[in-house]
């Protein structure tokens, strides 16, 4: 989190105090750097320019406007699973034409929606799928274009909930029956399929996964096009991993070189599809300790943040970095130095207020002293935070600040006790 820095004992995002951020705005309080996002975007770019990528951007990662603002004036295009998060993308600007859709259960408003907004692709992941779309398509008197989405059966050694690219998931369709459902689609008078498509799921730390699963894939490809099929987009997918604790995933270069070589024996235009990668490492929560206390021979560090603002330690064990605000000694970087037993560090679970035992950002984790009313941060919480936030225990969502060029501005208000029952009637 390059734009995360500890200076005289202080905790600054791109040059602005994250304590002067929490005076002003209060806590629970997202805290994203534009720079980062920015700057993550045009690493990932440089780093496939060989293929000349359209790269989407995964918007379930960070659904936030400024950041698909952020995104879309770079010239990303966007991954979308819903009606919702299409209508976020074209609120920011984007083209229509790079927008492509996945996600298994897209209803007929939704499919409807899409077609007269007129999209680049959709990612079809069954037979009843595909039905609807050329039978909707129909009706609007258009053509559809399509991804199959494939399921390679390669295991990307990612949490049970976040894999999809096994056999046994609810996603894509299996090589064995793949070859079907081209044939099905070559007989549709309304859709058109132009790609093929494939997701392992997310992290996905090493590029080996990739090599796998398009090294099954690409060959696939060939088949469809003896069946027809006029094949012109490969779509990898995304998952790239993000350094949590430190040194645990790869660069993008490596995941380059691993994807390349597919997509030009392909004689497709990839597509890729980032969210994590993009705005993971742009984000810290900041959080406000509100007691300290010793129970069961446990010490609890208890904060105003909760798993209503950032599941991901709750649902998949996730790892988060956390360190208080004000320190001389900076985040340590790599698992032996968080776990390094120095400077008077005590072993805590840091929970949240949430009337869960699974609310929690963290367990025996070895944090340097501290006391009530000091300020913490999570970091990496900009991907599949704000995102996955509710509103569990009547809870108002976080404030979101974004830090542009050097100045602060909100770019989400705190909701207030009112918001959580403006949509209710009694």
């Amino acid at each position: 989190m390059d734009h995360f820095v500890y200076q005289n004992g202080e905790l600054l995002c791109d040059g602005v105090g994250v304590s002067d951020l929490a005076r002003e705005h209060g806590t629970p309080l997202y805290v994203y750097s534009e720079a980062a996002v920015r700057e993550n975007f045009q690493s990932l770019r440089d780093a496939f320019a060989e293929i000349d990528p359209l790269i989407c951007y995964a918007l379930k990662a960070n659904y936030s406007l400024a950041v698909c603002r952020v995104l879309a004036e770079e010239g990303a295009g966007f991954d979308i699973v819903s009606g919702g998060e299409l209508f976020r993308a074209l609120k920011v600007g984007a083209e229509p034409k790079k927008i492509v859709y996945a996600g298994v259960g897209k209803t007929h408003a939704e499919v409807e929606y899409a077609l007269r907004t007129g999209i680049l692709l959709f990612n079809v992941e069954s037979e009843p799928e595909l039905e609807r779309i050329d039978a909707v398509a129909g009706d609007l008197g258009t053509e559809a274009r399509a991804a199959l989405r494939l399921n390679p059966d390669v295991d990307p050694h990612a949490h049970e909930y976040a894999t999809t690219g096994k056999k046994g998931t609810k996603f894509g369709v299996d090589l064995d029956a793949a070859a079907r459902l081209v044939d099905v689609a070559a007989g549709l008078a309304h859709v058109r399929l132009a790609a093929l498509h494939v997701h392992l799921g997310s992290p996905v730390n090493s590029p080996e996964p990739y090599d796998q699963a398009l090294a099954r894939v690409v060959p696939f490809l060939e088949d469809c096009r003896g069946r027809g099929a006029e094949i012109e987009w490969l779509d990898i997918g995304g998952g790239f991993g993000i350094e949590y604790q430190g040194g645990e995933t790869a660069g993008p270069e490596e995941y380059a070189r691993a994807i390349a070589p597919h997509v030009r024996r392909s004689g497709c235009r990839a597509i890729l599809e980032p969210g994590r990668y993009l705005v993971g490492n742009a984000a810290a929560l900041v959080t406000r300790v509100q007691y300290v206390k010793q129970s069961g021979g446990k010490r609890f560090v208890i904060c105003d943040a909760g798993m209503n603002d950032l599941i991901r330690p709750a649902l998949y064990g996730a790892y988060h970095r956390i360190w208080p605000v004000a320190s001389e000694e900076p985040v340590p970087y790599g698992p032996e130095a968080l776990e390094a037993q120095t400077d008077g560090r005590v072993r805590v679970d840091v929970v949240g207020p949430v009337c869960e035992s699974g609310d929690f950002f963290a367990r025996d984790r070895l944090l340097p002293p501290v006391g009530q009313d000091e300020l913490l941060a999570v970091f990496s919480a900009g991907a599949y935070g704000s995102s996955m936030s509710s509103n569990y225990n009547s809870r108002p969502r976080a404030c979101e600040v974004m830090i542009t060029d050097g100045s602060p501005r909100v770019v989400r208000e705190r909701e207030s006790y009112e918001d959580l029952i403006a949509s209710e009637t009694f």
